[in-house]
C-alpha cells in the first residue's frame, strides 16, 4: 500500500477529488469519512480517507491511528459494495493495537464510490471550485446521499458538519467550504516567510506588489505572483468570505487602496503590519478617505498575534496563527472572542 497524502498538503476538497481521478481510470475506490468522534480523536468529522483497488491511498481518518484498519476495510467495501461503519476507542483492543490511546473514539463510514456518487462528487467538486460552499448528506444505512448548494443551505438539516438524526435515521452531513485564499499585499521579508507557511496551512497564496524589484520569482519560489497595483489586482483576485487579506509595505500609495477595498468586501481577515503609532496615522488617512468606523474596526492592527514576535519568520508565524484563529472563529483558551 502507498500513502499519496505525503506528496503535498490536501484538503478534504482535494482527497475526494484524488477519489473521483481514479474512479474515471476504471479503479474500484472506496471513501472513508469519520462521522462522529468523542475526546481526544485526531481528526475532526467530515475528515476523509480515500482507497483505490490496489491499495493506494490519500488523506486520513486518524492520523495514523487506525488507517491500516479502516484500509483493509475499504477494501473489502470495493469489492463487496457494502458500506460499513466501523467505530475505534480507546478500550478496542485494535484502537490499542494502532495506536489510538488518546482517550478518543472516533466512528468511520466507509462506501464505495459508485457512479451514482461520483455524479454528485463532480456537483460538489464543482460548487467548492466556483468558490461556493455546499454540503452532502449521507445517509448512513446505504441511502441515496443528497446535495445543496450554497443557495440552499439554510434548507440543510444542520448549520455543521456532524451527524444528523431524523424519524429514526441517522444521516451524516458534511459540510463542504472553499479553500482558504490568502492576498498579501508587499512583497516584503514577513511575506517571504509568511507565503510558505501558510501554503503548508492549507492557504491558496497570491503576493501582490506593483514594485518589480520586490515581486521577483527568486524572492518568492512556487509563490504566484500579482505585479499589478492592489486596486485592480485584489478585485480580480476575489474578495469572498474566504479570503484573508494582509497589507504589509508600509506604504501608504500601495496599503490604503488595498485595506479599502479589502474593509469593504466580505473577508474573513483583513489585517496591516506596523506599530501602534503608524497604525494611527493610517487610521486617520482611511478616515479621511470616507471609510466607516465599522469598517475599520475590522482591521487587525498590529497586525498577528501578540507573541513578542521580532524576527520576519516569528512576525509570519503570529500573522498565521491570528489567520487561523479568525478562519475558525473561536476564542484563544482562556479567553473571549475578538
Amino acid at each position: 500500500m502507498s500513502d499519496l497524502s505525503s506528496a503535498a498538503p490536501v484538503n478534504d476538497a482535494d482527497i475526494l477529488r484524488q477519489a473521483m481521478d481514479w474512479r474515471r481510470m476504471g479503479r474500484g475506490v472506496a471513501v472513508a469519512t469519520v462521522v462522529e468522534t468523542f475526546g481526544s480523536a485526531p481528526r475532526p468529522p467530515g475528515a476523509h480517507l480515500v482507497v483505490e483497488e490496489n491499495g493506494l491511498f490519500c488523506g486520513s481518518v486518524s492520523a495514523g491511528c487506525v488507517e491500516g484498519e479502516v484500509i483493509s476495510a475499504a477494501l473489502d467495501c470495493i469489492a463487496d459494495g457494502a458500506p460499513r461503519l466501523l467505530e475505534f476507542g480507546v478500550a478496542d483492543e485494535t484502537a490499542w493495537r494502532v495506536g489510538l490511546s488518546c482517550g478518543g473514539r472516533i466512528a468511520v463510514y466507509v462506501e464505495r464510490l459508485d457512479d451514482a456518487r461520483l455524479a454528485l462528487c463532480a456537483e460538489a467538486h464543482a460548487e467548492i471550485a466556483a468558490r461556493r460552499a455546499c454540503a452532502l448528506l449521507t445517509p448512513l444505512d446505504g441511502g441515496a446521499a443528497r446535495l445543496f448548494r450554497e443557495g440552499a443551505l439554510d434548507a440543510a438539516p444542520a448549520a455543521h458538519t456532524g451527524l444528523v438524526t431524523a424519524e429514526g435515521r441517522r444521516d451524516f452531513l458534511n459540510i463542504y467550504r472553499p479553500a482558504p485564499r490568502l492576498l498579501l499585499v508587499g512583497a516584503v521579508h514577513v511575506a517571504q516567510a509568511l507565503a510558505p507557511m501558510a501554503g503548508l496551512a492549507g492557504f491558496d497564496v497570491v503576493v501582490i506588489d506593483p514594485r518589480e524589484v520586490y515581486a521577483a520569482a527568486a524572492r518568492f519560489p512556487g509563490v504566484r505572483l500579482d505585479p499589478r497595483w492592489p486596486d485592480e489586482a485584489l478585485p480580480e483576485n476575489g474578495l469572498d468570505a474566504y479570503t484573508a487579506v494582509a497589507v504589509l509595505t508600509h506604504d501608504p500609495k500601495i496599503d490604503d487602496p488595498a485595506l479599502r477595498l479589502a474593509l469593504e468586501s466580505a473577508c474573513f481577515y483583513v489585517g496591516a503590519l506596523g506599530s501602534r503609532a503608524t497604525h494611527r496615522r493610517r487610521l486617520e488617512r482611511l478616515t479621511a478617505a470616507g471609510a466607516p468606523a465599522s469598517a475599520l474596526g475590522r482591521l487587525k492592527a498590529p497586525i498577528g498575534l501578540d507573541i513578542a514576535a521580532v524576527s520576519p519568520a516569528e512576525i509570519a508565524a503570529a500573522i498565521l496563527a491570528e489567520l487561523i484563529l479568525a478562519r475558525g472563529q473561536k476564542p484563544l483558551r482562556g479567553g473571549a472572542p475578538s
